[in-house]
Formats: C-alpha cells, sequence, structure tokens
C-alpha cells in the first residue's frame, strides 16, 4: 500500500502558459482575443491556433485562437512592420523576419516589432533569439504586461532565474484584453516557477489564480500538488475537492485523492476514487493496479485479481507486476494459476532464486512435492543465504520421505532463524523415521512446549508418539 499513482494521465493541466517542458514553443491558451499588446491599445482578434502558442503583435485574425494577438504601436505602424504581421498571420515566418529585421534596424526602440521578432523566433524553434528579442521588446516599453509574460515563459524554458523577475512584473501589469483570464495565467506561471525554492509564495500565487478565475479547476490542482508534497494532506484534500466540485469528472483530482486516501488508510475513499479513474481511463494499467491493491487490501480479492489482470494486460512485461499477481492467486486458492506466471517469470529470469522458491512454495500447495523439492533446491544453490527456503525445503524433504535432507535443511535454516514449533515437529519426524528415538523425544516435547494448542493435529499425533517412544515401565 506504499504504492502512489502512477500514470500518463496528466497530474495537472498546468496552466497552458507553463507547457515548457513539452516538445516544441511555449504554449498558453488563452481566450481568442488580443492577448499581447499594450494596455489601453485596440486592435483586431488572434490567428487560427497553431502549436506556438505565444502571443505576437499581429492585427489581423478571427475569434479562433489564442496565439497570435496584437502589441499595438503608439504610432502607425510601418508598412515593413504591418506586412510582416500579415506574413505572420499566415505563417510564413521566413518571409516575415526580414522585414521586421529591417524595422529594428531603422528604429531599435520598436518594441512591437521586437515583440514580433520574439514570437518569430520561438515559432522557429530558436528559443535563444525569442528571449533576446523579447529581451529588447521589455527594455523598448517595460509595462507590456505580454511582453514580459512571454519573456518569462521562455526565461523559465531554460531554467534562468530571471524568469521570476518578468513574470512577477507581469502579475502587476494590465493584459490588452481578457484580463482575468491574462492575469491568471501570469499568477500560474510564476507560481510554478517558485514551487521549489519559494513554496509558501507559489501557493499564495496560486490562490491569487483561484480568485482571478473562480471556475478554473487548475489552480487548484496546483495548489493540491504542492501542498500533497509538503505533506499537508488535510488541505491538498480540500484543493482535489474544490477541483472536483468544478469538474466532477476530473481523474487529476481523483488520483490526487486516491494517494492520500491510501496514505492515510482511508481504502473505502481511495476505492471510490481509483474507480473514478478506471472508468475515465480503462487502458491506463496504473489505475487498475493501484485499485487491485486497494481492493486486496480490503479482502476483496477476487475483484483485486480483476483488476490487476486489467493491468498486466497493458502492461505485460511488468515482471513484478506478474508476480504480485501469482502472490494473490496464491493467497486466494488459486495455485494452478500461480503456478503458471511463476513459470513463465522464470523463463525469463531463471537465475531469480526468489521466483523457484515462490513455484516451490506453490507446488507444495499443490501437493507435487518432488517438483517442489527440485525448486526449492534450486533456490538455495542460487542463493544458499535464502534462510525462509530451508524451512519450505523441509517439509518438501519431509513429505517425500527424505528425512536425511529435511534434517540439514532444518540445520540450515537454524543458522539464521530461531526455532518455531513447526521446525520442532519436522525434526521430531525425521528423527522419529530414522528411528533415533532420544531426539525425536526431545524434539516432540519441544513442539508440544511451544505449539500452544495452534497446531490441534500435529498436537494429537506428536503426544501418541510420545506414547509409543516411552512406554511405561
Amino acid at each position: 500500500m506504499g504504492h502512489r499513482v502512477r500514470m500518463d494521465i496528466r497530474r495537472i493541466a498546468i496552466a497552458a502558459a507553463l507547457i515548457l517542458v513539452t516538445v516544441g514553443p511555449v504554449s498558453y491558451a488563452y481566450a481568442a482575443d488580443a492577448q499581447d499588446q499594450p494596455s489601453g491599445q485596440s486592435s483586431t482578434q488572434s490567428s487560427d491556433s497553431t502549436e506556438q502558442g505565444e502571443s505576437s503583435s499581429s492585427r489581423k485574425g478571427s475569434h479562433k485562437a489564442t496565439h497570435h494577438t496584437t502589441v499595438a504601436e503608439e504610432e502607425a505602424p510601418s508598412p515593413d512592420l504591418t506586412r510582416a504581421e500579415d506574413l505572420i498571420q499566415e505563417k510564413k515566418y521566413a518571409e516575415a523576419e526580414p522585414l521586421l529585421h529591417k524595422v529594428v534596424e531603422q528604429d531599435p526602440t520598436n518594441y512591437v516589432a521586437w515583440f514580433d521578432l520574439g514570437f518569430l523566433a520561438n515559432a522557429l524553434g530558436k528559443t535563444d533569439d525569442s528571449i533576446a528579442a523579447y529581451r529588447k521588446s521589455a527594455e523598448a516599453k517595460p509595462d507590456v504586461f505580454e511582453s514580459n509574460l512571454n519573456l518569462g515563459l521562455q526565461l523559465a524554458k531554460r531554467g534562468d532565474p530571471d524568469a521570476e523577475k518578468f513574470l512577477r512584473a507581469a502579475t502587476q501589469l494590465k493584459p490588452t484584453s481578457h484580463v482575468a483570464e491574462g492575469h491568471e495565467r501570469a499568477w500560474l506561471s510564476l507560481a510554478h516557477i517558485t514551487e521549489a525554492s519559494k513554496p509558501e509564495e507559489a501557493l499564495a500565487a496560486y490562490r491569487q489564480a483561484a480568485a482571478l478565475q473562480p471556475k478554473d479547476p487548475e489552480p487548484h490542482l496546483a495548489a493540491g500538488l504542492l501542498l500533497e508534497k509538503q505533506n499537508k494532506f488535510s488541505d491538498a484534500e480540500q484543493e482535489y475537492k474544490a477541483v472536483q466540485a468544478l469538474d466532477p469528472s476530473s481523474a487529476d483530482a481523483a488520483v490526487g485523492l486516491a494517494n492520500l486516501y491510501m496514505r492515510g488508510r482511508q481504502l473505502p475513499e481511495a476505492e471510490v476514487q481509483l474507480r473514478k479513474v478506471v472508468v475515465a481511463h480503462p487502458d491506463q494499467p496504473d489505475a487498475h493496479i493501484q485499485l487491485g491493491r486497494v481492493l486486496e487490501a480490503e479482502g476483496k480479492n477476487d475483484d483485486a485479481i480483476a483488476e490487476l489482470q486489467a493491468g498486466a494486460k497493458s502492461a505485460p512485461g511488468d515482471g513484478t507486476l506478474q508476480q504480485e499477481l501469482a502472490d494473490l492467486y496464491v493467497k486466494t486458492g488459486k495455485a494452478g494459476d500461480a503456478e503458471k506466471v511463476y513459470r513463465t517469470l522464470l523463463t525469463e529470469h531463471p537465475q531469480d532464486a526468489e521466483l523457484h522458491q515462490s513455484l516451490g512454495q506453490t507446488l507444495l500447495r499443490e501437493k507435487q512435492f518432488s517438483k517442489a523439492q527440485e525448486e526449492l533446491l534450486a533456490a538455495i544453490k542460487l542463493k544458499p543465504d535464502l534462510s525462509s527456503a530451508y524451512g519450505d525445503l523441509a517439509f518438501a524433504a519431509s513429505e517425500n520421505k527424505d528425512y536425511g535432507l529435511t534434517l540439514k535443511a532444518l540445520d540450515a535454516r537454524a543458522k539464521s532463524l530461531p526455532e518455531i514449533p513447526t521446525t520442532y515437529f519436522l525434526r521430531a519426524s525425521a528423527y522419529d523415521h530414522l528411528r533415533d528415538v532420544k531426539k525425536a523425544v526431545a524434539n516432540y516435547q519441544l513442539f508440544l512446549q511451544t505449539a500452544n494448542g495452534k497446531y490441534p493435529d500435529q498436537e494429537w499425533q506428536a503426544k501418541h508418539r510420545l506414547i509409543a517412544l516411552q512406554p511405561k515401565k
């Protein structure tokens, strides 16, 4: 039960502005209208969405997307800048780039052209050039929200500590449009990059974001993750529940709550959340596996087997899971199924002593004592210090009437493990069959002294053998 749910399901849809770890340029999906023009300026809206996610200053577009918006000039734009922005809208970046360079050569303080160059460089995968251009834009006009935000995001991609400075500045500036959404993105971005170094400030930033967009579950999910990392489980639970209130179908929140409940051994609650994840993502093996583990801990073994089998179908190469499933087969009396799994695992790991022991134990349950003895001998040959295997071997040898091997196995076990009632009984029986009456009697007596009524059949046998071995004079 110490396992966490590990899933391909994204535990958090990190603020679109923060998708910095994905392949490709920065992506932060604002709503359709202009995001990157300075406050107080007006322009037409953004272009169709692309994977770029950056904001640009182009003036033309539709209401479909989010990435390419206006940073307006305080004076009428030059024809070259206007033409360049039209080309950016058409994604003709190679044609737009020389026009923008021409503009900044003529006017090095043209923050709009620098901003567009930053966007264009990012679109072409030139992060360093993008950062340099955004710096020029921010230096030329420091009070533009979108310049600070984009620069901060690009610096964050590089792990540059200056990212915090510009993202923090963006939180204090007014977005061109969609003010609440823009500010939320800035606060989320700032929170994300300060989580490791300033967790309390990051939490405060997530709360600012949540206040700006009360219907967005993302800030609550991010805060829940951070609180969970800080072992503030009660607070994390409240954040995850807030996510579910806003988005009842959120698998991310269900995963978060399941992890918390498993940690606190609140198994029924964990089961409820994991079932939500399984329904939402039936092809995700981790959810099935963890649900299976919870069900097993609840004693719902048949349901647990079904979930672990579902997980195993999606992760056939997971040897640990296969062994876990085999162990559960043993636990539920399905020794034949367990044997098949152990044999399969041994074809892949023939030198694994513990697997040989597990197969040997399973064969003992199936009363295949000769085969069990072979597997247990293989286990101790591979790992002579595998103490527990010697007890199993002693039992198998006894059933096979190899009493000499029984005693050798018991002696080897006793070098590292204490005697227990069953080892006394096996010794007594072996000596009894070998007609060593004195040692047989001694071990039967030791067995009876320690059994304490837990082994009624063997105790009855020991008492009667003592009567037979010690006839009254």
